[in-house]
C-alpha cells in the first residue's frame, strides 16, 4: 500500500475522482460565499469586515463615529444649538441636568422629520457638512469618499452605536458539531489522496500539516474568542489557511489524476 499511486487507477476511476474533486471545489466556494452572506451584516453595517467576525464570536461594542465627531467639536463651525440638536437626535433629549439617555430609538424616523424644521438632522448636515462630505466631491476629497453624508443610507452607518452580542453558545456548539466532523473527515480523505500522488513527500507533508493546523486553530479560536478578542484573528488566519491549502490540495490531486504517468513509473 505504501507504493500505491492514484495515477495507477483505471481511467474511469480517475475521471470519477476528478469529478468528485470538482464538487469539493464547488463546495468550498459555496462555503466561502455563505460565510460572507451570513456574517456581512453582523456588525449592523454593510460590507463584510473584521467586525462581522468579531461580533459573531466575541461581540462588538462601539460608539457611533458621528457622535464621536460631534463630541470632540467637529465641525468647528457648527453652532451650539445645531450641535445639541444632533446629539439629542443620536442620544435622546437631555434632561434638566443636561444628561442624555444614551440612545434614541427613533434615530431613523427623526433624521428628516419635517416637524423639526431647520433643526432636523438632515437639514443641519446638508447645510454644515455637505461641503466636505458630499459624494460630488469624492474625486477631490478623501473625506467625501470615506464618509459621504448625502443620504440616510450614508449617515446610518456612522450614526448608530453598536452593541453586538456574540452567537449563543448553544448555536455555536451545534455549528462546531456539524462542521468539525464534516471538515475533519473531508481533510482526512484529501490528505490521504494527496499522499498517494506523485508530488514530493516533503511538500505533501508540509501541506497536510499546515492544513490540519489551520483547521484546529480555526475551531479552537471559535471556542476561546468569546473570552479573548485577539483570538478572533486566529479564526480568520486559521480559516484562511485551511481553505486556501484545501483548494491547493484538491487542485494538486486533480493535476496528478490527469497528467500522464511519470516516466519513472
Amino acid at each position: 500500500m505504501s507504493d500505491f499511486k492514484l495515477r495507477a487507477l483505471p481511467a474511469g476511476v480517475r475521471l470519477g475522482l476528478v469529478c468528485v474533486c470538482l464538487v469539493v471545489l464547488l463546495g468550498l466556494g459555496a462555503s466561502a460565499t455563505h460565510l460572507i452572506w451570513h456574517y456581512e451584516k453582523r456588525d449592523e453595517r454593510a460590507g463584510f469586515t473584521y467586525d462581522d467576525i468579531a461580533g459573531a464570536y466575541h461581540g462588538v461594542s462601539t460608539v457611533a463615529p458621528l457622535r464621536q465627531a460631534l463630541e470632540r467639536g467637529h465641525p468647528e463651525t457648527l453652532a451650539k444649538p445645531q450641535r445639541d440638536a444632533l446629539l439629542d437626535w443620536l442620544l435622546g433629549k437631555a434632561d434638566a441636568s443636561g444628561k442624555r439617555p444614551g440612545t434614541n430609538p427613533r434615530v431613523s424616523d427623526e433624521y428628516d422629520n419635517p416637524d423639526l424644521g431647520d433643526l432636523a438632522p438632515a437639514e443641519i448636515m446638508s447645510r454644515s457638512c455637505a461641503e466636505c462630505h458630499a459624494r460630488a466631491n469624492a474625486s477631490k476629497s478623501p473625506i467625501a469618499r470615506s464618509f459621504p453624508l448625502d443620504t440616510w443610507d450614508d449617515v446610518r452607518g456612522i450614526s448608530i452605536s453598536r452593541d453586538v452580542k456574540p452567537t449563543d453558545p448553544k448555536k455555536l456548539v451545534i455549528s462546531i458539531h456539524a462542521h468539525a466532523l464534516s471538515l475533519g473527515c473531508l481533510s482526512l480523505v484529501l490528505s490521504l489522496m494527496l499522499w498517494w500522488t506523485r508530488w514530493h513527500r516533503g511538500l505533501v507533508s508540509g501541506v497536510v500539516f499546515l492544513t490540519a493546523l489551520g483547521l484546529l486553530v480555526d475551531f479552537a479560536c471559535q471556542v476561546l474568542a468569546r473570552q479573548s478578542a485577539p483570538l478572533v484573528a486566529g479564526i480568520i488566519v486559521g480559516g484562511t489557511l485551511y481553505s486556501g491549502l484545501s483548494v491547493l490540495t484538491v487542485l494538486a490531486i486533480i493535476a496528478d489524476l490527469l497528467l500522464p504517468k511519470p516516466r519513472s513509473a
